[in-house]
């Protein structure tokens, strides 16, 4: 009797051991792969990007980081001229234009098409009956030259372009280049950096840009929309979600899925370009019109073959990116 105890004893010992054990097993191979997904660093891959044409020249030029390292850096210069789809429309001609005349407008997390319904319908869409931008025979009132543009997109416009769609060409800006650094490698931060270029006193440091387009076109910072409207003007964005203007040229302020993405081998949502830290940023919903749930405060998130990286915002947030996790060039 006291044999069997003792052997039944062994049994349940050697049964308990192999529970832990797995248990061990299983915990080690959980840590394993959060390990390699929180190590894994892809570089900036510079074939990505369009430079086909002369519209993007890539060169690699030593930098030194916002956290000291010094490193190398991809020096991109871009004419801001996309190779890959069309500029505008921004303005439609008349309130009964259809919205292929016209291009879109970002307001409460909505995309809206600025076709002639939407500017004839503005005095009820803002509950203000001072919107009023056509004349009798529905032709809509638009800025025509280059100084024009000038005008009204001064953030001090005067009342002769209240009412005025605001429509800056190409032409414009024809002679216009920009010039971005991006770290090859990205250096991962502990903490973030908020984007600079906010209210004053804000005291943030960082950049005001969010990344590149994969054709040289920046992500924009949010666009100024209460200022614009509070001139009782419309700037509307094209149907990928830029406009121009006269420094930055032409810019985005929404991901619309119109320039070029690099699709996953996975369901992952499409690469879309880079964030000026060299970390990646992709489209906001994957292949099953999903977003990711684990985002931190910058919209990034890690995964095991594309390291850590971004998710771009809901075009009608007039947004990309929160804030930068890597370091970026000074």
């Amino acid at each position: 009797m006291n044999f069997k105890i003792k052997v039944e004893a062994i049994v349940l010992s050697i049964l308990m051991l192999s529970i832990v054990s797995c248990i061990s097993c299983s915990d080690s191979d959980t840590k394993t792969t959060e390990n390699v997904s929180d190590s894994t660093i892809l570089n900036v891959d510079a074939s990505l990007f369009l430079t086909s044409t002369s519209a993007v020249t890539i060169t690699t030029v030593p930098c030194t980081l916002s956290d000291g390292t010094s490193t190398d850096c991809y020096k991109i210069v871009a004419t801001s001229t996309p190779s890959d789809h069309e500029m505008g429309p921004w303005c439609p001609i008349n309130i009964s234009d259809d919205a292929s005349a016209g291009g879109i407008w970002l307001e409460n997390g909505q995309v809206y098409d600025v076709d002639g319904a939407f500017i004839k319908n503005m005095a009820t869409f803002y509950n203000d009956t001072n919107w009023h931008m056509y004349d009798a025979n529905g032709a809509i009132y638009k800025t025509e030259t280059q100084e024009d543009c000038a005008n009204a997109a001064n953030p001090n416009v005067g009342v002769e372009y209240e009412n005025f769609c605001v429509e800056c060409l190409p032409s414009y800006v024809a002679g216009l280049t920009q010039t971005y650094y991006i770290p090859v490698t990205p250096v991962k931060q502990a903490t973030a950096t908020n984007f600079g270029g906010g209210p004053p006193g804000r005291g943030d440091a960082g950049p005001s840009q969010r990344g590149i387009a994969f054709n040289g076109v920046v992500f924009d910072a949010p666009a100024p929309t209460d200022a614009i409207l509070g001139a009782y003007t419309l700037a509307p964005f094209d149907d990928a979600g830029g406009h121009i203007n006269f420094n930055a040229g032409y810019h985005y302020h929404a991901a619309t899925g119109v320039s070029t993405q690099i699709a996953q081998a996975d369901t992952h949502a499409a690469m879309i370009g880079y964030a000026l830290d060299g970390h990646g940023l992709y489209a906001q919903l994957d292949a099953n019109d999903s977003e990711p749930t684990d985002l931190d405060a910058c919209r990034g998130h890690y995964d095991a073959i594309r390291g850590y990286h971004y998710h771009a915002d809901a075009p009608g947030n007039n947004n990309f990116i929160n804030c930068l996790y890597g370091a970026y060039a000074n």
